[in-house]
C-alpha cells in the first residue's frame, strides 16, 4: 500500500448529498507526505472538511492494496453496492509508493470520488517482516511453505479492518470488503477464513447497537489463477495493479508475491501484463 497523505483533506457529507454516484464521478489527485495522517479525497469538488454526515447512498468500504486480490475485489463490491469508498493503510512497506499509485489508479479507474488514505507506519517500527525491515531480506519464493513466511506482517490485517469498520460505521456502509486469499497464498495467518469470522464478532460486538457491518471476502477460497479468470469476466484493469513486495519499478520476479502471480496468469493462460526485471 502506498504513501501517507496531508491531513486536512477531508470529505465534507453535507456537501455531497446529491453528488453523483462514485462510477459518474470524476477522480481527482491528492498529494503524498511521509507522515502518518489521513485523508479523505473528494475528487469531484476537493472539498476539505471533516466527514460529518452518513451518505444518503447504499454504500461499501473497500480496502484497495492496489494488487491484483484487491482489485478483484474492488470489481466484485462495485457488482453488488450502489456506491463504494476506497480505502488504502500504507504501514511502511518497501513499495508503498507504487502501491499508492496503484490505488490513485484504481480509484480513478472506477470513478470512485470517496476515498481515504491513512497509515499504520508504526508497523514498520515493530518490525518482524521483510516487507517493513529492511535487516530482514525479503526471501526468494516458495510456493510450497511450511511455516508462515517471513513477508508476514504480524496481525497486520487486524489493523486494516479495524480502520475499515471505524469509517463504515461513520458514512453508514453496511459492508467491508478484503480481498484475502486462503487458497493458493502464502500462508498467513491473518488471511484465513475463522479469522474473518471471529473479526466479525468483534465488529458486531462492539459498535453501535443499530451499526450493521458485513465483511465481506469474497476471494477467499479462489485459487489465483481463478481471480485472475473472476477479474477478466469482471473487466478489473489488472494492468494497473502492482504485486511485488521489493520493487518499485520492474518487478523482481523472484518474490512469492510475484511467483504467486506469474503462475495465476500461466494457469489461466493469460500473459501477465506487469513489467518485470
Amino acid at each position: 500500500m502506498g504513501g501517507s497523505p496531508d491531513d486536512k483533506d477531508f470529505l465534507n457529507e453535507d456537501d455531497r448529498e446529491d453528488a453523483p454516484r462514485e462510477d459518474e464521478g470524476r477522480a481527482g489527485e491528492e498529494s503524498s507526505t511521509d507522515s502518518a495522517a489521513e485523508s479523505v479525497v473528494d475528487a469531484a469538488d476537493h472539498d476539505s472538511s471533516l466527514v460529518t454526515r452518513h451518505s444518503s447512498l447504499p454504500l461499501a468500504v473497500c480496502l484497495v492494496s492496489g494488487g491484483m486480490d484487491s482489485c478483484v475485489t474492488a470489481a466484485v463490491a462495485r457488482e453488488e453496492n450502489a456506491a463504494l469508498a476506497f480505502l488504502h493503510v500504507s504501514y511502511g512497506q518497501r513499495t508503498e509508493r507504487r502501491e499508492r499509485r496503484a490505488f490513485d489508479e484504481l480509484a480513478d479507474h472506477y470513478g470512485v470520488a470517496r476515498r481515504l488514505a491513512t497509515s499504520v507506519e508504526h508497523l514498520a517500527r515493530i518490525g518482524g517482516s521483510s516487507l517493513t525491515d529492511p535487516a530482514v531480506p525479503v526471501a526468494e519464493a516458495n510456493l510450497s511453505p511450511r511455516e508462515v513466511p517471513t513477508s508476514y506482517v504480524p496481525f497486520r490485517n487486524a489493523h486494516l479492518l479495524a480502520i475499515a469498520t471505524s469509517w463504515a460505521e461513520v458514512v453508514g456502509a453496511r459492508r467491508v470488503y478484503i480481498g484475502a486469499v486462503a487458497e493458493d497464498s502464502s500462508g498467513y495467518p491473518d488471511c484465513r477464513p475463522e479469522f474473518y469470522e471471529a473479526f466479525q464478532r468483534v465488529v458486531d460486538v462492539g459498535t453501535r447497537p443499530e451499526t450493521r457491518i458485513e465483511i465481506r471476502t469474497p476471494v477467499i477460497g479462489l485459487r489465483k489463477s481463478e481471480i485472475v479468470r473472476r477479474g477478466l469476466g469482471l473487466g478489473a484493469p489488472l494492468h494497473l495493479t502492482w504485486s511485488c513486495y521489493q520493487s518499485e519499478t520492474l518487478a523482481c520476479g523472484r518474490c512469492d508475491s510475484c511467483a504467486l502471480r506469474l503462475r495465476a496468469f500461466r494457469e489461466a493462460g493469460l500473459e501477465d501484463p506487469a513489467p518485470y526485471a
